[in-house]
């Protein structure tokens, strides 16, 4: 109790911006739970499709989070310095690459959603549905991208209410829409998969008009304009790719580093495949406010960080650490105990469900595990501009350990379903070890803007 009361300001500042944030959170979630059940109810193969084509989709995501995510480190310590010209230079050099990145992939989906498809599977049944799939959601990668990066600039300076009630009305579009297109309800085509995705363009095109008009026209904190895009930015981007840059590659080959799971998962069995994404909904949802704490750690760090409280900061960073083991354990819990229930919601065969019951098992650990390695990596190191350690640490045990172990205990040594998928999550469980070790050193604290500000200086 004595810490929780004098702590009690830093829990009432993260509360305000991890509520919000949770709830969009869980919004977004629930659209992915309702898509994988409305769709799970077409069969396993519909189901698989949408999974593995959604995975090439998150690399997409990520890549938007990554580049959104190190605008923010700027973006917070700028707004707590209160220099709103570097908030907004940051904001271009983060619009501008958000919408190279989602021509590219516009183009590319556009051109080849078959062969994106046989990267993570060779089932053709699979292969037709997931190109179906991508064909229309090729649709919403720039509107889509430039939502979440917009996303990510309000929060950075508290607003993180806009956002969720978008996402909660764009649940709401996504509901209807599947529930009309994928099984021809209210005089529209029964479409199917293909119906899946035109209710989820349907309702990014909503978000977009909702979350990135009110950036561009109604905002008043930052300022932000669309002739804004076009101005200067010379002075920010060498600061941005310093601390931006690490960010933005550990999360675009983080996503590399999850399709290739998914590909050694799609080569294992179809039946793996819809058994990890009954696992991996689950999982989300079950410590749905991490992402909130975690982007508010981010925050509440950069900004107390950029008003050159560096005491503050390292207190802040106890007290979000303590509520991300707070939030591993609840959801382990809370995994354990409905496992059951969530499994018999699907229609899947007897063999995907007793993986999906040995899945849910590495699940209820791992996660405890994940939840403190989020809240340091996502929000407490990365707000203090430990970019690059972070980006070392993502790496280095993804790629020398989750990677080929998880290939080998599924594809050579044939391991049971348990022991294949606690190879393939090992990453987590080591990061976090390492991450508490950095953070105890507290050499996680960099000095951020100096540069821009001798810029200035100079011009």
């Amino acid at each position: 109790m004595k810490w929780i009361s004098r702590n009690r300001e830093i829990y009432k500042a993260a509360a305000r911006l991890a509520l919000p944030i949770g709830l969009q959170s869980l919004v977004a979630l629930s659209v992915n739970l309702v898509d994988t059940v409305m769709v799970g109810r077409l069969g396993e193969t519909s189901l698989s499709a949408v999974s593995l084509a959604n995975q090439f989709i998150t690399t997409y995501q990520a890549s938007c989070l990554g580049i959104g995510m190190g605008a923010s480190v700027l973006i917070s310590r700028f707004y707590g310095g209160q220099d709103m010209d570097g908030v907004k230079k940051a904001v271009t050099v983060m619009l501008r690459l958000v919408i190279l990145f989602g021509l590219t992939f516009t183009v590319v989906t556009a051109a080849a959603p078959g062969f994106l498809m046989r990267l993570y599977t060779a089932e053709a049944a699979i292969v037709r549905e997931g190109r179906d799939y991508l064909r229309v959601f090729a649709f919403c990668y720039i509107i889509h991208g430039v939502t979440l990066t917009a996303t990510l600039t309000l929060r950075s300076v508290g607003k993180s209410r806009i956002p969720m009630f978008s996402s909660i009305i764009a649940f709401l579009i996504n509901l209807a829409g599947n529930y009309a297109f994928i099984y021809g309800k209210f005089g529209a085509p029964s479409m199917g998969v293909t119906g899946a995705a035109l209710s989820t363009l349907l309702a990014r095109v909503f978000e977009f008009a909702f979350v990135a008009g009110y950036l561009f026209f109604g905002d008043k904190t930052v300022g932000y304009r669309l002739r804004d895009i076009f101005g200067k930015c010379a002075s920010i981007t060498g600061e941005y790719f310093r601390i931006g840059l690490p960010v933005f590659a550990g999360e675009a080959l983080l996503a590399v580093g999850n399709n290739v799971l998914a590909m050694v998962m799609g080569r294992i069995g179809a039946a793996f495949v819809s058994a990890n994404a009954i696992a991996t909904v689950t999982q989300q949802l079950s410590t749905v406010l991490l992402q909130g704490f975690s982007q508010s750690a981010c925050i509440l760090v950069g900004q107390t960080l950029g008003r050159g409280e560096d005491q503050k900061a390292v207190r802040t960073a106890r007290v979000m650490l303590k509520l991300g083991l707070y939030i591993g354990l609840a959801g382990s819990i809370l995994i354990l105990g409905s496992a059951n229930f969530v499994i018999s919601v699907y229609q899947v065969t007897a063999e995907t469900a007793a993986i999906a019951k040995q899945l849910l098992q590495v699940t209820a650990l791992v996660v405890i595990f994940q939840s403190v390695d989020s809240v340091l990596t996502k929000g407490v190191l990365r707000g203090g501009g430990d970019t690059r350690f972070i980006l070392l640490t993502d790496m280095l045990f993804l790629w020398i350990f989750s990677v080929p172990l998880g290939a080998m205990a599924g594809l050579a040594w044939k391991l049971p379903a348990f022991l294949t998928y606690f190879f393939l999550k090992t990453d987590r469980i080591l990061s976090c070890v390492l991450c508490l070790w950095r953070l105890k050193s507290g050499r996680w604290i960099h000095t951020i803007g100096q540069e821009t500000k001798g810029a200035e200086k100079k011009g």
